[in-house]
């Protein structure tokens, strides 16, 4: 259930985490696109100034600049505003902690809010996450202060998502493609989402514009973000590279009431023609 706070942007509870997120989040990727790191810096703070608190990233964004605008950015006051979120490449043990140690020197800070092991995207990924050291890195990380949550990401295959969903492992978080176009190819909501909710695993969506195609399926962007965020998520990550996009964002989602089960069911049927194949979908199919 959404709480409204006096922002105007609802929050949602993650998981079991007990930790209330804003329903949308600042997308790492995007805030090093700009070639004036001011923008970016300027991006976060305005977002964080309106009642958004989760702030995404990764180790790897820009070679590490996206991480490093973050860190300038949460100056001043802002971290102890932020939910923050990163995301690690490392596979065994040495790699995470090394990139863990990396990501919290770019972000000026002393702790993560939430380390999310990022695209399990190929064969073997998950068996080796758990026999060459990584998950227990992440844990004694945890351990140490250093992070507080743990969870993963994906956005190509479901079954990979699974095979991590398979450990005995309580996950905190998992993020994964949450869009119109989903439903009608390699489905992450109906192969993964019902696992987590049973679990209760906070999800975190992704793609909700299916990196900026979605329209070539005839939907509005203020449609496609209505229905992502009718879904049983607890935040949507958004790619904003500019104040433009990020104050569209602001203004759906200010207004933002959730859709009916009907209205999401018509809206998957005007996109299922042109979902059917996975091109729309490049993340899923590209390689």
């Amino acid at each position: 259930m959404a709480s409204e706070p006096s922002s105007g942007i609802p929050t949602r509870l993650l998981g079991a985490t007990r930790e209330r997120v804003s329903i949308i989040g600042v997308g790492g990727h995007h805030i090093g696109r700009p070639a004036d790191a001011e923008t970016g810096i300027r991006i976060i703070r305005t977002a964080i100034d309106a009642g958004i608190n989760l702030l995404d990233n990764a180790w790897c964004y820009h070679d590490g600049r996206s991480e490093e605008i973050m860190g300038r950015a949460l100056r001043d006051g802002y971290r102890q505003r932020a939910f923050l979120m990163t995301k690690n490449h490392g596979r065994d043990g040495e790699t995470f902690r090394q990139q863990l140690d990396e990501s919290l020197r770019r972000l000026q800070t002393d702790h993560i809010d939430l380390l999310q092991f990022h695209e399990i995207i190929h064969e073997g990924e998950p068996d080796r996450i758990f026999s060459e050291g990584a998950i227990e890195a992440a844990v004694a990380a945890r351990t140490a202060g250093k992070i507080r949550y743990i969870g993963f990401t994906g956005h190509r295959w479901p079954h990979l998502l699974k095979q991590m969903l398979a450990h005995e492992f309580q996950w905190d978080t998992l993020q994964m493609p949450v869009n119109l176009l989903d439903a009608h190819y390699r489905s992450f909501a109906a192969e993964v989402l019902p696992i987590a909710q049973a679990r209760s695993i906070g999800v975190i969506g992704m793609k909700g514009l299916a990196a900026g195609r979605i329209m070539e399926a005839g939907v509005s962007v203020q449609e496609a973000l209505s229905y992502a965020l009718s879904q049983p998520i607890a935040s949507l990550i958004c790619g904003m590279e500019s104040l433009e996009v990020l104050e569209q964002n602001l203004r759906i989602v200010r207004n933002w009431q959730p859709m009916d089960l009907e209205d999401q069911a018509s809206l998957r049927d005007r996109v299922a023609a042109a979902a059917a194949d996975g091109r729309l979908e490049e993340y899923k199919t590209r390689w």
